[in-house]
């Protein structure tokens, strides 16, 4: 049996590390990146295209993690921007991860080596959870948020879309984390966060933008 064709979206950390996901499961054909530079970079024995690959292999999958601190809050529009069928995106889970009972997985989903989601839990659409994160009951992850590594949220935690959750970050049972929010490295959240702000430290304040 002919295995599923795959394309990452774009040339970026997360789709590197999207590489050990795949295992067995999907016949990997390369990158896509809209960055000149990037196109034609041959990394492993793999090749960056451009966008016109989506065409000429109409059949292939897509796992698209665009994002980054500095980039998180356009992940929506960049993803939105292939301009392809939901059908043809898929979630990759590791196969180390332990995902448990009755847990929800929106698509385009990418969840990393060692990763733990417990009984309940809700992730949405277009989420990224990086290695050994761990994800208790009942919390629930909204569309295109991305979480960074060993991340500890308590159960009943909610997070809203668009976030970035910054790596060796600890949140407590029950927190509401609004929209579009950044956590910094290694913060402690004990209180909800409102839309469209920056918090970091222990305990995690918000902080001034300008």
């Amino acid at each position: 049996m002919m295995m599923q064709k795959l394309l990452i979206f774009p040339y970026n950390g997360n789709g590197l590390e999207a590489l050990d996901c795949i295992g067995d499961q999907y016949q990997f054909i390369g990158f896509i990146d809209d960055m000149l530079e990037k196109q034609g970079i041959k990394d492993e024995g793999y090749t960056v295209f451009n966008r016109t690959i989506l065409d000429t292999h109409p059949d292939a999958k897509i796992l698209a993690v665009p994002g980054s601190p500095a980039s998180f809050q356009e992940r929506e529009k960049n993803i939105g921007s292939l301009h392809i069928s939901e059908d043809r995106f898929i979630t990759l889970i590791h196969p180390s991860a332990n995902i448990g009972k009755h847990v929800k997985l929106g698509l385009n989903c990418l969840i990393m080596a060692g990763v733990v989601i417990t009984s309940n839990a809700s992730i949405g659409d277009h989420v990224c959870v990086l290695p050994n994160t761990v994800i208790h009951h009942d919390t629930v992850i909204e569309d295109y948020t991305l979480i960074g590594s060993s991340v500890v949220i308590a159960g009943g935690t909610h997070i809203g879309m668009n976030c970035y959750i910054g790596s060796g970050t600890t949140i407590i049972n029950g927190v509401k984390i609004g929209d579009q929010v950044l956590i910094g490295l290694g913060s402690n959240v004990i209180n909800n966060i409102p839309t469209l702000s920056k918090s970091v430290g222990n305990p995690a304040r918000q902080i001034k933008t300008s």
